[in-house]
């Protein structure tokens, strides 16, 4: 193995991809698209809940409870002092997701210290939405209590506290995780197509008949792809810092060396494809099929992994996103260090290699013929 041809077919490598229009979009603009519109679409947190009031008291104190609804982000008032007989058309027009039912003695329940009743009607056709609106609901009525002190104390006071993400912000648990599957995506892309390219060009020829060995070729394609990997994952970092607002609690020498990791691991994973199929087209759609779903769905990402049954426990086991999920964001939440996360990074270590070496293995059975 010679250092001069490989620097050769690094340079040769950087001039196809700025040469080619695809990976020029994959490499710039792609991860940017990707992480505006997921970073905005997919969240947990619900705001703009629409609600409707029937207010039978019609006292200061009723009033003040629904001005306690109105007076955030998550509930908007739409229609008050609806009749009862309402409720489930609109509920069916899908004009309100909740309605509040104040009772007629609710002044004087809470004057005589009486437990007082408050009705909430929720349009559980989403039971997702409605857990939420429950929650949401029983703060609020939680706030109201305390404002006007009639709760009574209990024999044991639970003060909850929230850590790593106080605000309780789904941001900062799927930006991190986006961070994950962008890079995933983008580096396998691009390293999928870098060889089926040289096939569909005429130019793999060229290179079986030259001086080069297998390691070699490995080596000149994924350096290349690597560098302009971890540009991508510093773009998407400074857009999860600075646009939404995800913190960075430790290490980014730390962060930036596993992403380092996971970049070799994805383009692995990519070459390896890369050297199976004969066409690009063939390529990108192997990759996409291997990494979105098993990312979304097995990773962590959304779904708690000790939730899912056994045998899907252990496929997540063979997911490289699974152990960058921990990493980064116990980086950018927790401060982890690199004596918690070795292990990660370890199991990173020995999927990546596993694949480099069937890539290398594929080239050399090419090479053979």
């Amino acid at each position: 193995m010679k250092l001069r041809r490989i620097i050769n077919f690094i340079i040769k490598e950087y001039t196809h991809i700025f040469r080619d229009r695809v990976s020029l979009i994959i490499i710039i603009l792609m991860p940017m698209i990707m992480i505006i519109l997921y970073g905005y679409a997919i969240t947990f947190d619900m705001k703009n809940i629409t609600f409707a009031a029937i207010d039978d008291s019609k006292t200061l104190q009723s009033r003040e409870l629904i001005r306690s609804f109105t007076g955030n982000k998550f509930f908007v008032p739409k229609f008050m002092d609806i009749k009862r007989s309402e409720i489930d058309q609109l509920f069916k027009e899908r004009k309100i997701q909740m309605v509040i039912v104040i009772p007629k003695d609710f002044s004087e329940s809470l004057a005589t210290s009486r437990t007082t009743k408050v009705q909430l009607l929720v349009d559980a056709s989403d039971s997702n939405v409605a857990t939420f609106i429950n929650n949401y609901s029983n703060r609020v009525m939680q706030i109201y209590n305390e404002k006007i002190n009639i709760g009574t104390p209990g024999i044991i006071n639970i003060e909850p506290r929230i850590f790593f993400n106080p605000d309780l912000k789904s941001a900062n648990f799927f930006v991190p995780g986006l961070v994950a599957f962008i890079l995933l995506l983008i580096s396998a892309l691009l390293t999928s197509i870098a060889i089926t390219r040289e096939k569909e060009t005429g130019t793999l020829e060229q290179i079986l008949v030259s001086p080069v060995y297998p390691v070699e070729i490995v080596i000149g394609k994924v350096l290349p792809y690597i560098s302009l990997g971890f540009f991508n994952g510093t773009i998407i970092v400074l857009f999860a810092k600075f646009l939404f607002k995800v913190p960075i609690n430790g290490s980014i020498i730390l962060m930036s060396a596993f992403a380092l990791l996971y970049i070799f691991v994805a383009m692995s994973f990519g070459l390896m494809i890369s050297a199976s199929v004969q066409t690009q087209r063939t390529a990108m759609f192997t990759v996409i099929m291997s990494t979105v779903l098993p990312t979304i769905m097995l990773s962590g990402f959304i779904f708690p992994i000790v939730s899912m049954p056994l045998p899907l426990r252990i496929i997540s086991k063979l997911i490289p996103a699974t152990y960058f999920l921990i990493i980064i964001r116990g980086i950018m939440l927790k401060g982890t260090g690199v004596m918690v996360l070795w292990k990660q990074a370890a199991a990173l270590s020995a999927i990546g290699l596993f694949m480099i070496s069937i890539a290398i293995k594929r080239f050399k059975m090419t090479l053979e013929q």
